[in-house]
This record gives structure tokens, sequence and C-alpha cells, in this order.
């Protein structure tokens, strides 16, 4: 019987502080006003806005992304565009593309188009100063400029050659608010709706074209208008390319 008694002494010394937890919890409840919240907030879908409203797919007119062998250009036996003549190469790829284009202005803009046609020099017709660097990886200079429209948007090139013939492998109208070149990747800062942010895209050769690998949206700007830090965004990891020295500055080109 003292055995038993024991064995019940001990099991109340251990049952009395859990119940004295339970109050103590039952008390906390009662002074810190816990209560339901009721149902989490149920997070709604996204909702499709016209979704039966599809485009349909672009005509060989409107696809700017395709290579574009420039007419009317001599061969360039050596594939390197050291050898042949920037502003010759602009003029008549901006021609052919307003021919082919129809008057649509998805290829190009026809003022870039018209300002060129009758230039004699590239720094008459807002031709920018022609860059020649190595994105290809095949040691040979490929051509970059662009035409600047009305002192805000601009109609980007770059050429490269393909069995001899000039080609063009990237086009773009944008507003240029900054071009960089790293790594034979070709950077392009272009203005958003909001101060605060820019676009960023990252184009790279794919073997065939200049195509986008990167898409972003950068503060870089912000960062230099409130702290005058001068940044730059950062390049792809992509093995270092050989530069070539660029063409004469536009006053020289004929």
């Amino acid at each position: 019987m003292a055995e038993r008694a024991g064995v019940r002494r001990r099991s109340a010394r251990w049952v009395l502080p859990g119940a004295a937890l339970i109050a103590v919890l039952a008390g906390c409840a009662d002074m810190e006003g816990l209560h339901r919240d009721g149902a989490a907030a149920s997070v709604a879908p996204p909702e499709p806005l016209w979704p039966h409203s599809v485009p349909a797919p672009p005509g060989p007119e409107q696809q700017r992304g395709r290579p574009f062998a420039v007419p009317g250009i001599a061969p360039v036996a050596s594939g390197d565009l050291r050898d042949a003549d920037p502003l010759a190469v602009v003029k008549a790829d901006l021609a052919a593309t307003e021919r082919e284009d129809q008057g649509t202005g998805r290829l190009v803009d026809r003022r870039a188009a018209e300002r060129v046609a009758h230039c004699a020099r590239a720094a008459d017709c807002g031709v920018r100063e022609p860059v020649l660097r190595d994105l290809t990886g095949d040691r040979h200079a490929e051509l970059i400029t662009a035409v600047d429209i009305d002192g805000r948007a601009s109609e980007m090139r770059v050429y490269h050659v393909v069995d001899g013939r000039v080609t063009r492998v990237f086009s773009r109208r944008a507003v240029l608010e900054g071009v960089e070149l790293a790594a034979g990747h070709l950077a392009i800062r272009e203005p958003t709706s909001n101060d605060r942010f820019v676009y960023v895209s990252h184009y790279g050769w794919d073997g065939t074209m200049m195509a986008l690998i990167e898409l972003k949206l950068d503060t870089c700007r912000a960062v230099k208008q409130t702290s005058d830090i001068p940044c730059a965004s950062p390049s792809p990891s992509l093995p270092s390319l050989p530069s070539l020295p660029s063409l004469p500055s536009p006053g020289s080109v004929p």
C-alpha cells in the first residue's frame, strides 16, 4: 500500500505542472485576447483578357529578325567588313528594306531611308560612327552602326559577311539611351515609362543572327542620379573576343 501511495504521489507531481501549464496558457489567451482571424485570404489566379484574340503569324515583310543579304554591294571576299564602304552598305540596306516594307514602317522608318538616300557623307545624314568588332568569334569584323531619325529614335544595324555577301544580322528601332559592347555581346539600354528604370536587352551571336539572350530592367540610371556613382550593367560570362580597330570618323567616310 505504501508503494502504491508513493507512485500516486510521484504521478501527481508530474501531472500538476501540466495542468498548471494549461491554466497559464488559458490565462494568456484571456489576457492577450488571442482570437481566430478566420480563413486565410485567397489569392486570385491571373485573369486572361481577350483569350480568344490571337495575332496572325508575321509575313515575310514583317520579320525584322531574319538575315538579309544587302543588294547592290560588291562581294567581300575577305569576309571582313573593314573592306566594305559602311555608308554604301547602310544606304543600300535601307533603300532595299523600304521597298520590301511596302510602306508599313515595320522594317524601317521611312524617314531614316529618305535621310540617307542622297547622302554623300555619314555625318550629314545622321549615320553614327561605324564600329568594327568581331561579334561572331571568326576573327573577322562585323559592322555596327545606327541611323538617327528624329533626335530620339534610331535604326540600329549590324552587318556580317556570309559567303562573301554583306548580310544584315541585326535590326532594331529604338531610343538608344546607351549601347555597350562586351565579350561579343551587344547591350542596348532603352527608357521605360518609369524614369527609375531602363530596359537592357542583351544580344549575342547564335550562328545566324545577333539574337536576344536576356531582357531585364535596370535601375542604374536612378543610382547615377542620386549618388553620382558610375555604374555599368554586368556582362554575361562568355569568352572574350578580340577587338578590331574602328573605322575612321564619319567625316572621313566617302
